[in-house]
C-alpha cells in the first residue's frame, strides 16, 4: 500500500479498513436483497418492527424542557456556554420528536389504524435490516452507525445534556455529543475573547492533552476540557504524551482529555505539532451546510510529535468524534 517507505503494518491496517468499508457496503447489499421472513423465533416482520418501536418509545425520555433551561442557563455576555446549551436542547428535541411521532405512527400503521404512507414505508424497510431510516437521518447530526447503535448513542447524547441542565456546566465536554460541535468552539472562544477584550477572529485554540481519560476535579480557568476523541491510523502514546505507531490491527484509540485552549493566532506554535483533522464520522468528508460549516469536518487540532509531519500524513491519521459501530 502506497510509497515502499511505508512499513508493512500500516500497509496491512490501511488494507483492514478499506476492506472493512467494502465488507460494510457489501452488507448493505446483502440486507436489502434478503427474505423478510427471515427474522427471529419465527416472528413476522410486522411483530418485529412493532417490538422493536415499543422498545425504542420506551427507552426514548421526554423532550427538554427548553423554558425551563433557559430560565436556568439564561442567555448572558459573560457565559456563551447557555446560548451553545440551549440551542443543542432545541436541535435535540427536534430530533427526538421526529423519532417518537414516527414510531407512534408506524405502529398506527401496521395495526392498520392508519395508513402506511411511503415515509412509513421506507421507514419500516430500513428497520427491519438494522439502518437508520432517512426520515431521522435528515432531522440528525451525521451518523454511519447501524440502527442499534445508533439508538444507542442518541440516548447517550440526550443524557450528557440532561446531566449538563441539571448539575450544571460540566467540567469535560463530551465533544461527541454535540450535534453541531462548531457552535460549541465558539462559544469557548467567545468567552475567552469577552473576558480579554480579544477580537474573536484573532483567536484559534492550542490543544494540551492531558493524563486523565475522560473526567477532571475542576474547569480550566480559560478554555475547555473535552472527551471523547477517537485516532484512526496512529495511537497516543500516553507515557511519552506524543502521536505513536499503530499496532497491527489496532485502527484506534482513544485519546485522553484534551484541554482546548483559546490564543492569539500569532502566538500559535505549530513547531513539534502534526495538524490532525477532526471528523464527526470516518466518511472523511462532508458537505457544506447552510451555516457554510462542514457537515463532516470540524477542525484541525494540533498534536504532539517526533516524526515530520509527512510521516502521519502516509498514515492518513486523522482525529474522529465518533466510530461506524
Amino acid at each position: 500500500a502506497g510509497s515502499s517507505g511505508i512499513n508493512a503494518e500500516y500497509g496491512e491496517n490501511a488494507d483492514i479498513t478499506k476492506d472493512q468499508q467494502e465488507t460494510n457496503n457489501l452488507f448493505t447489499s446483502v440486507l436489502i436483497t434478503l427474505p423478510r421472513q427471515a427474522s427471529g423465533e419465527g416472528k413476522s416482520p410486522q411483530e418485529v418492527i412493532t417490538a422493536l418501536s415499543n422498545d425504542i418509545l420506551s427507552k426514548l425520555p421526554n423532550n427538554f424542557n427548553e423554558e425551563k433551561a433557559l430560565k436556568k442557563y439564561p442567555v448572558v455576555y459573560e457565559e456563551s456556554m447557555n446560548t451553545v446549551l440551549i440551542q443543542e436542547l432545541t436541535r435535540f428535541n427536534n430530533l427526538t420528536s421526529v423519532v417518537r411521532q414516527s414510531l407512534v405512527d408506524i405502529i398506527k400503521a401496521i395495526k392498520g389504524l392508519v395508513v402506511m404512507s411511503a415515509d412509513l414505508e421506507a421507514m419500516f424497510q430500513s428497520m427491519l435490516v438494522g439502518k437508520v431510516p432517512e426520515m431521522w437521518a435528515a432531522k440528525s447530526y451525521p451518523s454511519l452507525k447501524p440502527l442499534g447503535s445508533y439508538i444507542i448513542d442518541l440516548l447517550a447524547r440526550l443524557n450528557f445534556f440532561q446531566n449538563w441542565v441539571t448539575k450544571g456546566i460540566p467540567n469535560v465536554f463530551w465533544l461527541s455529543g454535540f450535534y453541531f460541535t462548531q457552535s460549541f468552539l465558539t462559544g469557548a472562544t467567545q468567552n475567552f475573547a469577552r473576558k480579554y477584550k480579544i477580537p474573536i477572529d484573532h483567536l484559534t485554540f492550542q490543544f494540551e492533552i492531558m493524563a486523565a481519560e475522560d473526567s477532571m476535579e475542576c474547569k480550566p480557568d480559560d478554555g475547555v476540557y473535552v472527551h471523547g476523541l477517537f485516532i484512526e491510523g496512529a495511537i497516543w502514546d500516553r507515557e511519552k504524551m506524543q502521536m505513536g505507531e499503530a499496532a497491527p490491527k489496532i485502527l484506534y484509540d482513544t485519546i485522553p482529555v484534551i484541554w482546548l485552549k483559546p490564543v492569539e493566532k500569532k502566538n500559535l506554535s505549530k513547531e513539534g505539532k502534526y495538524e490532525a483533522p477532526v471528523y464527526k464520522t470516518s466518511e472523511r468528508r462532508g458537505t457544506l451546510s447552510t451555516t457554510g460549516h462542514s457537515t463532516n469536518f470540524v477542525m484541525i487540532m494540533l498534536l504532539g510529535t517526533d516524526q515530520p509531519p509527512e510521516h502521519w500524513v502516509n498514515r492518513g491519521v486523522a482525529l474522529l468524534t465518533q466510530l461506524d459501530d
